[in-house]
């Protein structure tokens, strides 16, 4: 019986984020660990009213402090770059001990002027720096879960495949290359890779009695132009690899982002058997896969 492509779309999730989504505290607090002692160090001159003589002094005995001064402006690198009217400049942040050229007091002083870390110092702070630093270390993994938000994907497929009964490395693998699939599964799949000139790899390939399945994921929750490119693209692999008997393509996606694209997702959908979501998931479809 065919299926309703409206309806198949209605069951489309907002999310799937889980707890450890919007933050990894377990990173921040090791982040921060690194850093603990130059930033108790870089704290006796919160709230100085001589900050500059402090500064020098501090320098002159903990050069380690330099080390901490990136993550103040919420940068990860060792080195940063600046342009000013002298030309651009590029400071280094490691003690020589770690290998980095050690800077003058001078240097350092122009540098935390400059960008405002010694005025944040002298009279704006009313908490530690550990506890400044841990804000900090908050906003840039926070950056990170587009990232995640694309492992929870594929961790949540993969939790559907070991449950439908696949074993890792023997009858499921993940991030396969096509030539590697065409080495265990004995098909020629050059009608994928434009005759051996793309470099194709598959999130997932599942392997049965007398079938190979080469799996995608992914989950969108909001719209933009990567979708329809999205769709088209597989739309392309489906129509690519129907002639290869005992080798089938599967797609796994959901997100609502999907309702602005829907027309296209809805042309793919037209000529991808395999084309599931996380309803799809939980209804068994992996086991009608796997029982073909």
């Amino acid at each position: 019986m065919p299926r309703d492509f409206n309806l198949w779309l209605s069951t489309f999730r907002e999310s799937i984020a889980d707890y450890k989504y919007y933050i990894d505290f377990e990173t921040v607090y090791k982040n921060i660990l690194c850093f603990k002692r130059p930033l108790e160090l870089l704290n006796s001159l919160v709230g100085s009213k001589k900050i500059e003589d402090d500064l020098w002094v501090l320098y002159a005995h903990y050069p380690e402090i330099v080390e901490a001064i990136p993550l103040l402006l919420a940068k990860r690198e060792h080195q940063i770059y600046c342009l000013d009217k002298n030309g651009g400049v590029t400071y280094n942040f490691l003690t020589t001990e770690n290998g980095g050229r050690p800077m003058t007091y001078e240097q350092l002083l122009y540098f935390m002027k400059e960008t405002g870390l010694l005025e944040l110092l002298s009279s704006h702070l009313n908490i530690n720096l550990v506890d400044y630093a841990i804000g900090v270390e908050v906003g840039l993994n926070s950056n990170g879960r587009k990232n995640r938000g694309g492992h929870l994907m594929e961790d949540l497929v993969e939790s559907f495949i070991v449950k439908a009964g696949f074993i890792k490395n023997k009858t499921y693998f993940k991030e396969m290359y096509l030539s590697d699939l065409e080495k265990i599964s004995g098909l020629d799949l050059s009608a994928l890779s434009n005759e051996g000139s793309t470099a194709k790899r598959f999130d997932f390939v599942l392997l049965t009695n007398n079938h190979t399945y080469a799996c995608e994921c992914n989950f969108y929750a909001s719209g933009g132009s990567k979708l329809n490119e999205t769709a088209r693209s597989y739309k392309t692999l489906a129509l690519e690899s129907r002639g290869i008997n005992g080798f089938d393509f599967v797609w796994f996606t959901d997100g609502i982002g999907w309702n602005s694209a829907r027309n296209n997702l809805k042309e793919t959908f037209d000529v991808l058997e395999h084309l599931y979501n996380l309803k799809d998931l939980e209804d068994g479809c992996l086991l009608s896969l796997k029982n073909k």
